[in-house]
C-alpha cells in the first residue's frame, strides 16, 4: 500500500474520533431511541391480535395513521424550528413525548387505547424529526455530512438489532410460557421498554449544544414562509423524484411474506430480520464515506438500483438462501440511500431554511408510503406477487431516470 493511501485510511479511521459532539450524542440517543422502540414493535401485532383481539385491518389501520400523523408534523417542526431558530428544543420534546407515551402501553385494554398511544409516541417522532437532522447538518462541515448521516443511521439500525433481542430475552424472564404470553407479561415488557429512551432524554439535555445560524444578510431579509416558495426548482424536483420512488417502496411486512412463501421458516424470521439490520449497520458507514468522496447523486443512483435488482429478485426467489442472500443486500440499499438523502437535502438548501427542507423531504415521503402499500397489495391479490415486485422495480427505474435531472449542489 502507498503512503498517500496508508495516510488516506487513517484517515478515515480518525474520522470516528473527530466526529462532533452533536453528531456522537444524537447517534447515541437514536441507538437507545430504537432499542426501545424495537422492543415493543416485533410484540405489538401479536399483543393486539391475540391479547386485545384487533383484527388485521385495524393493526393496519394503528401504524399506518400513526405514520402518516408523523410525516406531516415533521413539516411542521421543521418550519418552526427554522422560525424561532431552536433545534435542540424540539428534539428534546420530541423524545420526551416517547418517553412519556410508552409506558402508558403497559395499561393498555383494548385497540383503541394503543391507537392513542402510538399516534402520541409518532407525534413525538414528527416532532423531532426535522430539527434533529437540521442540528446533525450544521454540527458537520458540508464535506463530511454523509459520514456524519450515515453514522447516525448506523447508530440507529444497531439499536434495531439489540431491541429484538432484549424484547426475545425479557419475554423470557416475564412470561410463564414464552410461547403464548398473557396480556399482563406483555404490559412488562413495554414498561422496561421505555427505560432506554428516558437515558437518551438525559444525553440530549447535557451533551447537545445548538448555534446560531450562519446567514446572509439577503437570507435574514427574507422571511420563513410555510410553504416551497423559498426553494428553487431543482430541490422541488427532488421532492417529486423521492414522492415518486417511495411509491415503488412498500411496507417490509410484503418481503417477511414471500420469504415465509420462499421457505424461510416462523423462528428464522426474526433472524433474517436481524441480519437486514446488521447490514444496514455497515452499509450505513460505507455509503456516507462514499458519498463525501464522490458525490452524492451518484450514491443514491447506485443504491435505488440496488433497490430495483432486489425487488425483481424478489419476484422470482424459490429457495431460502437466495432470501437470505437478498435481505443482506437489501441491507446495502439503505446504506446508500437513508443518509445520503439526508445529506443531498442539506447540500441543496441553506441554513436557515433546513429544518422545513427536511419537513417537505418527509412529507414527500409520507405523502405516498401508504399508497405504495395499497399498491402493492393490490396488484399481488389480482395479479400474483411476482407481478407486484417487478411492477416496483419498475416504478423505482422511472424515479434513477429523473433523479439525473436533479443537480447536486456545488463542491468545494
Amino acid at each position: 500500500m502507498s503512503k498517500d493511501a496508508t495516510a488516506e485510511n487513517n484517515g478515515g479511521w480518525r474520522r470516528y474520533l473527530r466526529m462532533p459532539r452533536n453528531v456522537v450524542a444524537l447517534s447515541a440517543v437514536a441507538f437507545l431511541n430504537d432499542v426501545s422502540s424495537e422492543i415493543i414493535y416485533p410484540l405489538l401485532p401479536a399483543f393486539l391480535f391475540l391479547s386485545l383481539g384487533a383484527t388485521p385491518f385495524v393493526i393496519g389501520l394503528i401504524e399506518g395513521f400513526a405514520e402518516s400523523v408523523s410525516s406531516l408534523l415533521k413539516l411542521v417542526s421543521g418550519y418552526l424550528s427554522d422560525k424561532f431558530n431552536k433545534r435542540k428544543l424540539p428534539v428534546f420534546l420530541g423524545y420526551s413525548l416517547a418517553a412519556l407515551t410508552r409506558p402508558l402501553l403497559a395499561f393498555a385494554t383494548s385497540w383503541p387505547q394503543v391507537l392513542v398511544v402510538r399516534m402520541a409516541d409518532r407525534t413525538g417522532k414528527g416532532i423531532r424529526g426535522a430539527p434533529r437532522d437540521a442540528l446533525i447538518a450544521e454540527s458537520v462541515h458540508k464535506n463530511e455530512r454523509g459520514f456524519a448521516f450515515g453514522f447516525n443511521r448506523a447508530a440507529d439500525h444497531l439499536g434495531a438489532v439489540f431491541g429484538p433481542v432484549a424484547a426475545f430475552f425479557l419475554l423470557w424472564l416475564f412470561a410463564a410460557d414464552p410461547e403464548n404470553p398473557a396480556i399482563g407479561e406483555y404490559q412488562k415488557v413495554f414498561l422496561v421498554a421505555a427505560l432506554p429512551v428516558v437515558i437518551g432524554l438525559f444525553v440530549i439535555a447535557v451533551f447537545v449544544r445548538e448555534k446560531d445560524a450562519a446567514v446572509s444578510p439577503h437570507e435574514a431579509s427574507e422571511p420563513i414562509k410555510f410553504s416551497l416558495k423559498g426553494f428553487d426548482g431543482n430541490f422541488k424536483r427532488f421532492l417529486f423524484v423521492i414522492a415518486l420512488f417511495t411509491l415503488s417502496n412498500s411496507t417490509d411486512a410484503f418481503l417477511l411474506l414471500r420469504a415465509a412463501d420462499a421457505g424461510v421458516s416462523p423462528v428464522e424470521i426474526p433472524l433474517l430480520w436481524m441480519t437486514l439490520h446488521l447490514s444496514k449497520v455497515a452499509s450505513s458507514l460505507v455509503g456516507g464515506d462514499l458519498s463525501d468522496r464522490l458525490g452524492r447523486k451518484k450514491v443514491i443512483i447506485a443504491g435505488w438500483l440496488v433497490y430495483a435488482a432486489v425487488y425483481a429478485g424478489f419476484a422470482f426467489v424459490d429457495s431460502a438462501w437466495q432470501v437470505w442472500a437478498l435481505f443482506i443486500i437489501y441491507g446495502v440499499y439503505f446504506g446508500l440511500t437513508e443518509g445520503v438523502e439526508k445529506a443531498f437535502v442539506a447540500d441543496m438548501v441553506g441554513e436557515r431554511l433546513r429544518g422545513t427542507a427536511y419537513g417537505l423531504y418527509n412529507l414527500a415521503f409520507g405523502i405516498t408510503v401508504f399508497p405504495a402499500s395499497l399498491l402493492f397489495g393490490l396488484i399481488w391479490y389480482e395479479y400474483g406477487a411476482p407481478s407486484a415486485f417487478l411492477t416496483s422495480a419498475l416504478i423505482s427505474f422511472a424515479a434513477i431516470g429523473l433523479i439525473t435531472t436533479v443537480r447536486p449542489a456545488h463542491r468545494h
